[in-house]
Order: C-alpha cells, then structure tokens, then sequence
C-alpha cells in the first residue's frame, strides 16, 4: 500500500475535490470523525468545512494547516469498506491525528479503489501537530497494515536511490565529460520515460541536456545526439560531447528502443493511477504554481514547466521519484495537460491581482517576471539524498575503492570508474612533473 501526504493551505478545496468523486457517482463518505454523522449520507463542502473552521481559526501562523492523505492498496487487493474504516482510524491514530477532525472518502474512478483522508494539522489550543519525518513514519504505518490485512507489500524503489554515486554535473569544477558520463549511462537503470522531452526532464536535475542533432557526412545524412553541462541558469556551459563518447546507451538509436520499452511498461503502470490522483489533489488544495510544486515535491515529485517567449505553459513534465517514472501531463490524464496548467494558473493570479485592486485600488499591478519559474523548476527532492553537497568531489575521490563502489550499483560499467581513475593518474603525474 502507498500513502501520499499533502500539504496544502486550501481546506476548501480539498473538501471540494472529494465532493465532486462523490456527485459524479465515482466516491462516498465512509466515515468521519469528530463530525456529526448524517442520517441521510449527504455531506457537502459546506457542512464538512464548518467544523474544520474552528480549528483553522485559532492558528494563523501555520503555513499549510490543510493535510491530504491517500491510502493505495495494490489493484489486486480487496479490501471492503469495513476494513477501509479500520486502516484509516489505525492510521490516523498512529500518525497522531486520532483527536482530529477528519473525514475518510473511497474513491472509485478508478482500478485501484482507495481512500483519502482530509484533515487539519492544527489542534483546538492553536498547537500544530509535529510532522517531522512523517514520510518515515507513515511508510511504518502502511508496512504494518500490509501485514495485518494481508496486503501486496508496496515497493519502496526510491531507497535504491542510496546506492547511487551520481550527482549534478558542476561544470566548474573540470572534467565535464567524465561528471556526465557518470549520470547517463546509467539513468536507464533507474527511471523509465518515453520520448525525449522527459529524457530531457530528468537531465536537467543533473544539470545536464541533450540536443537532436542532422547533418550530413561525405554526402551520408547522420541523426544522433549531443550533451551539454547547463549552468545555473539552465544555459549551456560547455562544448557539445557526442553521444558516442558515453556508449550507444547514450546514443539516440538506442534510446528510441528504450522509449518504446518504457511505453509499454508505464502504460500498465499502477503508479500512474496514484500520480494522478496526487496530481489532481495538489490542483485542488494548492493557491498556486509555487503551492502546488512545493507540495508535490514534498510528495516525491517534480514538476517542469516549459515556457514560451510570451510565458505560456506549452509543455509539463512529471518526475516520479518514489516508481522512478517519468511523465508528460498529457500522458496521465487530458485534465492534466499544459493548457489546463496554463489556464488555471492564470486565472488564480487574476483572482488574486483582483483580491489586491479591491483592497488597495490605486496599487500597480507587477509585471509578470517568466524567469522566476526558472530556479522553483530545478529543486530537487530529498529522495535524491546522493546529491549530498557533502560527498567528496570526483578530484579527491578514493580510487582505491572503485570495486567497492560499482558494486553498490546493479548492473553498471565499471568503464566509468576506469576512465575517472585514469584521468586522476594523469593529474598526479602532471603535479609530479610540476615540482621536479
């Protein structure tokens, strides 16, 4: 079973997005608590949120006081509503929310019947409940009701990330070719992702890009790729390297095949099912772009948006850390396309120029700043904890542990570590050189 915590600033909406399975047949109340229950079974937004108010009243200082939490069983588990009811309060409680308001909705629009859970982190004395390390403690939990229930164990991937030594390409530290070569040959290992694009997405982390490039050689057309490092900035900041300098899994045949392969592996997916369940419910709960980024990437998602010159959304890119999936909007769902993004962001931020004018009329509206998406775009998610900045840089890495390292890594080629060593061979001779 997979648990997903939002954290969110909208009640309201979180409510809303529940209330809306229900009316179009695809959802019900199981139960709340704390809540007077209702003889006929009809609960609206209205209802539901009065007795979330008194609680948001009486803490203004926390950020996000809104928690929305899905329980995913696997496809294959039934699990009946009288076990639902049971799991929800086993983890409400476990998590610390057993005293709160809250209410436990069934969601069936799709294979994976499942549940959410809306309530407040925000006690009656105004104290916010502790959520330190609640993703730790919430994977316990779903262990746990796994085993009870007899549940399919969920597949935590994500902690296979540990094993990994790649991390973010720092072009200004030198030796560029070999900083890359250490994230590309070995991401199809990793992650799945369908076209070029999401390739691109996932790149972009490690501050890395590829370019399609055509072009003719003594009269033969060639189609291949090239690799740059990216600054800061997402700007290019070396020379191009070929493709064929990393191998042909870097090569654009070879990951047109690997494109197709991920196709049909995500097309059944059932993570597909819960991102977009995820997805929809930080639409919902979230005011905003920067909202809604920050409470997926909470989640173990990011999201990357592209941009035009005039600032349109034509492009959304999902990056799935916990099933190392990569999507485009569209691919999970057509409500979650780059012009549904692009549409209601921009009316939320008229909603609130609109808020601001009423206030103070005379204000000047801001202008629109495209580039401020750039840096929210490229932060990355805890899971990536071999990103540390603590790790010892490639310059004064212990070769003398090649064979130990590659060996926390399945399946990879040691030609990288080869390469590594032998160039910091050269600069030792170099120096030796230097001072005879």
């Amino acid at each position: 079973m997979i648990a997903k915590i939002g954290k969110g600033e909208n009640m309201i909406g979180a409510i809303s997005y529940n209330q809306l399975k229900v009316i179009e047949g695809n959802g019900q109340v199981l139960f709340s608590n704390k809540l007077p229950e209702k003889q006929d079974g009809n609960y609206t937004t209205h209802y539901i949120y009065r007795y979330f108010e008194p609680y948001l009243l009486v803490n203004n200082k926390t950020e996000k006081p809104v928690r929305h939490i899905s329980l995913n069983p696997d496809p294959i588990d039934k699990v009946s509503d009288e076990q639902f009811r049971n799991m929800a309060q086993q983890y409400m409680q476990e998590m610390g929310y057993g005293n709160q308001p809250f209410v436990v909705f069934k969601h069936t629009d799709i294979e994976r019947t499942h549940i959410h859970i809306v309530t407040t982190c925000v006690e009656l004395n105004g104290k916010k409940i502790p959520d330190s390390y609640d993703h730790t403690r919430s994977m316990e939990i779903c262990r746990k009701l796994e085993q009870q229930y007899n549940l399919k164990p969920a597949t935590e991937k994500s902690q296979l990330q540990n094993d990994s030594i790649f991390k973010p390409v720092d072009y200004t530290k030198g030796d560029i070719k070999s900083q890359i070569a250490s994230v590309i040959r070995h991401l199809p290992k990793y992650y799945q992702y369908q076209g070029l694009g999401s390739y691109n997405a996932l790149l972009s982390l490690f501050n890395i890009t590829s370019f399609e490039v055509k072009d003719e050689l003594n009269g033969q057309p060639r189609h291949g790729l090239t690799y740059f490092a990216l600054n800061k900035s997402r700007e290019k900041a070396s020379n191009p390297f070929k493709a064929s300098l990393f191998g042909k899994e870097a090569g654009l045949i070879q990951l047109q095949k690997y494109f197709k392969q991920s196709k049909v592996k995500m097309k059944y997916s059932p993570a597909r099912a819960v991102l977009k369940n995820t997805i929809e419910s930080a639409m919902y709960t979230a005011s905003n772009e920067k909202g809604f980024k920050k409470q997926l990437l909470e989640q173990g998602i990011n999201t990357l948006v592209r941009r035009n010159k005039e600032g349109r959304i034509y492009g959304i890119t999902f990056i799935d850390h916990e099933s190392r999936t990569v999507w485009n909007g569209s691919q999970i769902s057509k409500n979650l396309s780059a012009n549904v993004f692009n549409d209601r962001w921009n009316a939320q931020k008229v909603d609130r120029q609109n808020i601001l004018h009423d206030k103070n009329p005379f204000a000047k509206t801001p202008p629109v700043n495209h580039d401020q998406h750039k840096e929210e775009e490229t932060q990355i998610h805890e899971f990536f904890d071999f990103l540390d900045e603590r790790q010892p840089n490639l310059e004064n890495y212990d070769y003398g542990i090649i064979e130990t390292i590659a060996g926390l890594l399945p399946e990879t080629h040691a030609q990288d570590y080869e390469e590594l060593a032998f160039a910091h061979k050269m600069k030792k001779k170099k120096k030796r050189k230097k001072k005879q």
